[in-house]
C-alpha cells in the first residue's frame, strides 16, 4: 500500500498481459499497462512501491528491469541494472527519493541504489558480506535497512545512511 495516501497498488498478470492497478477504498481507480507507444511496460510486476514524488516503481524479474512510471501512469524510465543478468525483486524508497532494489545473483546478491531519475548511485553489499538471495528490502523511519533473504529465511538489519 502507498505510504502517501493509503492506496493499494497491485501487480497483475493474466496470460500474456500484465499491469499495475491502483485501488482506493476498494475501488479500482487506475490501470497502468502500456507506454505512450502502446507497448507493454510489464511482463510480471513482482514488487511495487510508490516514491514520495508519486512515481510508481515496480520490479519485473521477467523483464529484468525496474519500471518507473509517473503518478499519471506515464513511463519515466526502466532501469536494467549494472550486471548483464539483472534479477530485481523487492524495492523500496528512502526519505531522499532514492530507490533501493534487492538484486538476486546466481551465487549471491546485493542491494542497488538508484536516484529517483534512474541513475545508478551505489551497491550496498559486497559479495563477502553474506547477503544471500535478497528478496525484499525496507527502510524504516529510524533509518534501519531490513533485507529479507529467501534461502536462509533470515532478515538482516543494517544502519542505513545514504546521502
Amino acid at each position: 500500500s502507498s505510504h502517501i495516501n493509503g492506496d493499494v497498488l497491485v501487480g497483475m498478470r493474466k496470460d500474456r498481459e500484465a499491469k499495475v492497478t491502483r485501488y482506493k477504498n476498494g475501488k479500482e481507480i487506475q490501470n497502468i499497462q502500456m507506454d505512450n507507444k502502446r507497448q507493454a511496460m510489464y511482463n510480471s510486476p513482482l514488487y511495487i512501491t510508490e516514491n514520495d514524488n508519486g512515481d510508481i516503481c515496480a520490479s519485473d524479474d521477467e523483464k529484468q528491469a525496474v519500471v518507473v512510471v509517473s503518478k499519471a501512469g506515464q513511463h519515466r524510465f526502466s532501469y536494467r541494472g549494472q550486471e548483464p543478468e539483472f534479477h530485481p525483486y523487492g524495492i523500496c524508497t528512502d526519505c531522499s527519493g532514492n530507490i533501493l532494489i534487492s538484486v538476486g545473483l546466481l551465487s549471491n546478491g546485493t542491494v542497488e541504489i538508484i536516484s529517483q531519475d534512474g541513475h545508478f548511485l551505489s551497491r550496498l553489499f559486497a559479495m563477502d558480506q553474506e547477503i544471500t538471495s535478497p528478496r525484499c528490502v525496507c527502510v524504516s523511519d529510524k533509518n534501519n535497512l531490513y533485507v529479507g533473504q529467501e534461502m536462509s529465511n533470515k532478515v538482516k538489519v543494517f544502519k542505513y545512511e545514504f546521502k
